[in-house]
Parts: structure tokens; sequence; C-alpha cells
């Protein structure tokens, strides 16, 4: 693949730490877009395709170890984590981004290459020049506009903890380790003012669904009066 990473004017991805709201702002993404006429596409990163969702479930085991016969007890290493998570995104892409685009379709998807940034670089210290080799040469596409659902952690985690299910292998980290994947979505937010849109999501859900219809409707209608190239 190349090393050139496009910025595509249909590609809408969704960021933010835990229990900030995602699958409300989702459906209003959704819903925005289909009321314009567009097609559109809804996924989830890592995952989104068959393989690409082994992956992810390979990544968020909460058992924090990977077993096998005969062989002790094996930590996933921070590295290691960031390339199954790239994996599953070269995957994600190949097989489900790009085609959609390529046809004309919105594709909206919980997560991209910001929050390897955010988890695996801020949060687990990983080099972020790594992090952005990898983005050119596994995956060479990056949203065109990026919501982050912006939340104090402390209160982002009381809201997981009323769920069903269990935390995850990621969401069972510290609060420190979230406030570090916090501020590293802040601080790449303020670096792209023009593809980065802060959403208050401390605000009840249905403030911050209009919120980000609202940010989608101005970015639309700020794209369709720029002057083709």
């Amino acid at each position: 693949m190349s090393a050139a990473i496009l910025a595509h004017p249909r590609f809408i991805s969704l960021e933010g730490g835990e229990g900030a709201g995602k699958s409300t702002a989702i459906a209003s993404l959704r819903d925005t877009l289909q009321r314009r006429g567009h097609e559109v596409v809804l996924t989830r990163d890592p995952g989104g395709t068959p393989l690409a969702e082994k992956i992810r479930a390979l990544i968020l085991d909460n058992r924090q170890t990977l077993r096998g016969e005969g062989a002790e007890d094996e930590p996933l290493s921070a590295e290691a984590e960031l390339l199954l998570v790239f994996a599953a995104r070269a995957q994600h892409v190949r097989e489900v981004v790009r085609p959609a685009l390529q046809r004309g379709a919105f594709v909206v998807s919980d997560r991209f290459t910001d929050s390897s940034y955010a988890y695996q670089g801020d949060g687990r210290g990983l080099d972020p020049a790594w992090i952005a080799e990898l983005e050119r040469r596994a995956v060479g596409l990056r949203p065109g506009l990026t919501l982050l659902l912006d939340l104090d952690v402390r209160e982002g985690r009381a809201r997981t903890s009323g769920r069903d299910l269990g935390p995850d292998r990621i969401e069972s980290e510290q609060d420190e380790f979230f406030e570090r994947v916090r501020a590293g979505f802040r601080r790449r937010a303020a670096a792209e003012p023009e593809r980065f849109r802060v959403i208050d999501a401390a605000r009840p859900p249905g403030e911050v669904g209009a919120a980000v219809a609202a940010a989608l409707e101005a970015w639309l209608d700020a794209a369709c009066r720029e002057p083709a190239r």
C-alpha cells in the first residue's frame, strides 16, 4: 500500500473515552446523513469484518492473558496490542471502508486510528512515530471529519460501571491510564481543528445527539460551499 494518507470527505469517525455515549452519537450521525439522502455504512474499529472481529475479541479478552496448551500465562504486550489493532484495521479498510467509499456511501466508524494514538500512544507510552508509520503503511486512510466526545474520566467510568457486562481488558485499566488517553485525544483535536469537532459529552444524551447532528450539518454545508478543485 502507498505511504500516502488520504483524508476522505465521506469518511467520519467518532472518538472518545469510556462511557462517552458513542452509540447515541452514531445514531444521530446516521439519521442526519440518511435525511440528506445518503447511503450510510456504520462500522467499528477494531472490527467490522469477521476476521477483524476475531482480532478485536483477542485484544479485549478480559482474562488478561493468552493461554496455550503447555505454555505459561502470556500477557499481551503493548507492542503486540498495537500490531493487532492495526492488523484488524488494515483488514477493515480493505474489506469494508474503501469499497463503501468507492461506491459513494458515507462511512461512520466507531473509533479509528486516532484511538491508537490516544490508547496505545498516550495510554501505553508507545512511540507515536511508530504509530504514524503503521498508519501510512497499513491503512493509508484518515477520516475527513472526526467528532470527539469529551468527558471527565471519573464520570465516564461511573457510566460504564452500570453496564450488565463486565469490563473488558481495556476498560479494566486504572483512571490514570484514561486520563492520559483523554489528554491525548484533546491534543490531537487541538492540533487538527479543521478535522476535529469537540463535543461536550457531559450533557444528557439527547443534547449530545443534537450537538453531534449540528456539527455534522455545519461541516456538510461548508463542504458544499467549497469551490471545486
